[in-house]
């Protein structure tokens, strides 16, 4: 049975590791393996440990194993990550995550999250209840420039 937790900074380097698989699994077929190959290879951004110290990161785990992690920036309301192991795929894991975020969200106060998705990310956001705003560029900290759409949910009950 899946279960959620609130993330430590002792997790991230198995956080960072899952989404390294993740992107690996999900990616090919939405984006080239010259922007994928500098997107994986990129170390964990500093703004990581405030990010989970701040208890905006939450991790799914079964029977000890991380079955994937979402991370919200609770100043912001920006969905920053949401990734599932590519072998526990299907399962509802990143719903289930998502859904969290949501509650977080409402807890303090937010209307809406926004999320910059990558292009593999889009349907599952979709079914989430997000809706587009706008295809953008991200720039990334490897240098890189990532095709994304930029989308968001307004959260009923807020408040």
């Amino acid at each position: 049975m899946q279960t959620l937790r609130t993330a430590a900074l002792a997790d991230i380097d198995a956080m960072w590791a899952l989404r390294t698989r993740a992107i690996a699994h999900g990616c090919p077929g939405h984006y080239a393996p010259e922007v994928i190959g500098p997107w994986s290879a990129a170390p964990v951004p500093r703004s990581y440990a405030g990010l989970v110290q701040g208890g905006g990161a939450v991790i799914a785990e079964e029977r000890g194993a991380m079955l994937g992690y979402a991370i919200l920036d609770l100043a912001s309301g920006e969905v920053d990550a949401v990734f599932v192991d590519p072998q526990a795929g299907g399962r509802g894991v990143g719903k289930t995550m998502l859904a969290a975020l949501e509650r977080m969200a409402r807890e303090r106060g937010f209307l809406r999250l926004y999320v910059s998705a990558s292009l593999n990310a889009v349907a599952f956001y979709r079914a989430a209840g997000f809706a587009v705003l706008r295809s953008a560029v991200y720039a990334h900290s490897s240098g890189i420039a990532l095709d994304c759409v930029e989308m968001e949910n307004q959260l009923g009950g807020a408040g």
